[in-house]
């Protein structure tokens, strides 16, 4: 089967990449609405971009009558924003917090989730999740005929819980993998749990 793209509407070319590009870590964002109140969301068109500086990317589409999604308007707005990584523990937070609510709802409030502080950060935290990034605005940008917004953050601080931290043979931290128990992101409803590590050495 060869797909050609040119020939599918931009909705078939979606369905077509999330099936495919798999799996795909997923970014479940906190950003401070206009109020004061937090909003709470999910998107797995997002990885890690730039070392120098520490650089993620989030593309965040638009909602189904062409408005700008709230994540995007909080952080263009407030330059602060986290992103937590979803675990098996807390798949089913994250997908009830994408449920659809009017702008200044709080998802936070609706699925009942707490929050903590991070130190010397403007913003909480799930107090649930085992990975998360304080972020800053960087950069957005508008891609495409939709078109994306593509949200560049710079990474000022990483939590990464305690008891999923270890050594690696020469005594140095190591984050286990299998500890956190990441969930990817599959296409349509699906999700791919934690399995199997494979080890592959890099050849000299």
């Amino acid at each position: 089967m060869l797909i050609d793209l040119n020939k599918l509407t931009p909705q078939q070319v979606y369905f077509t990449l999330i099936q495919t590009v798999i799996p795909r870590p997923i970014a479940w964002v906190l950003s401070e609405n206009e109020g004061g109140s937090y909003n709470l969301a999910p998107f797995s068109y997002f990885n890690a971009v730039c070392s120098d500086p520490p650089l993620v990317m989030i593309s965040i589409g638009r909602k189904p009558d062409g408005a700008f999604k709230d994540t995007k308007i909080n952080i263009e707005e407030r330059p602060d924003f986290v992103i937590h990584i979803v675990d098996e523990d807390t798949l089913d937070d994250m997908n009830a917090s994408s449920a659809t609510l009017p702008y200044g709802a709080s998802e936070l409030a609706e699925v009942g989730l707490e929050t903590t502080a991070i130190d010397d950060f403007p913003l909480p935290r799930l107090k649930r999740v085992k990975v998360a990034f304080a972020c800053t605005r960087h950069q957005v940008l508008q891609l495409g005929g939709s078109p994306q917004s593509i949200v560049f953050g710079e990474v000022k601080k990483v939590f990464v819980e305690d008891s999923v931290v270890g050594e690696d043979a020469k005594g140095r931290a190591k984050i286990l993998a299998d500890k956190i128990r990441p969930v990817g992101r599959m296409g349509a409803s699906e999700y791919l749990s934690f399995g199997e590590i494979i080890r592959k050495a890099r050849p000299a």
